[in-house]
């Protein structure tokens, strides 16, 4: 694994309750780069975004992310490995009894913060960066969807990681509001963290080219030539 690499998997196999998903998968991601994931409903996005963050456990092949060897990766290890990822939800999962500033304070408790003044700044800071600073004292059912989802990568942003991990980040979301939201997450990458997002808005890749892998019959591969873009955004 090179000093940059955040992500390395070499013929891993992603299992859903004992089910084969995804087969020999090969994944190199580096640091500040954006890539996306595709493929159809139910071809192994998400199991393999799962595979990452230690929620599905790796049985086979090589798989190191954010410096942490996953194969045979202890459960007392993997809150520590989440501590260097952030996860993106299309559904937002924000705690709806809750403001915004105590949905991020509740993250902050939960992974070891202890410094009032220190998480009251953190929280100033990754909230001026997705443009809600002054959003702090609403509760969710108070923001538009886009607004929500800006909670959602501030959430995890707090924690300074690696990479950033998004599935369907902008599936809820109008046009308009998703390309404010990537517009947000590719000014994210160029400080330095690596994003993999998981999406089916391949309307998306004219304005905001990156590297694309595609699941597909069980197998990820890299959509790498115009025309296999192209052919992608039929599907």
């Amino acid at each position: 694994m090179a000093l940059d690499t955040i992500i390395e998997l070499r013929d891993v196999s992603v299992f859903q309750k004992n089910i084969l998903v995804l087969t020999l998968v090969n994944l190199q991601i580096e640091r500040g780069e954006f890539c996306y994931l595709i493929g159809k409903t139910g071809t192994g996005k998400s199991s393999l975004l799962k595979i990452l963050y230690a929620d599905l456990p790796v049985i086979d092949g090589y798989a190191k992310v954010v410096g942490f060897e996953l194969l045979g990766l202890k459960d007392n290890k993997i809150p520590f490995l989440r501590r260097k990822m952030g996860i993106v939800f299309q559904d937002f999962q924000l705690l709806s009894d809750r403001s915004v500033y105590e949905n991020l304070l509740f993250v902050m408790k939960a992974t070891g913060w202890r410094d009032k003044a220190a998480m009251d700044e953190r929280i100033e800071e990754v909230l001026e960066k997705v443009e809600l600073k002054n959003k702090g004292f609403k509760m969710p059912h108070q923001l538009s969807g886009g607004e929500q989802q800006r909670v959602v990568i501030a959430r995890a942003l707090i924690n300074d990681p690696d990479i950033i991990l998004a599935d369907e980040p902008t599936g809820n979301l109008d046009p308009e509001t998703s390309e404010g939201i990537m517009d947000l997450l590719f000014q994210i990458s160029k400080t330095g963290r690596a994003i993999l997002m998981a999406t089916h808005d391949y309307r998306l890749f004219d304005k905001f080219p990156a590297r694309i892998y595609r699941c597909e019959n069980s197998k990820v591969f890299e959509v790498d030539s115009p025309s296999q873009r192209q052919q992608s955004e039929l599907l």
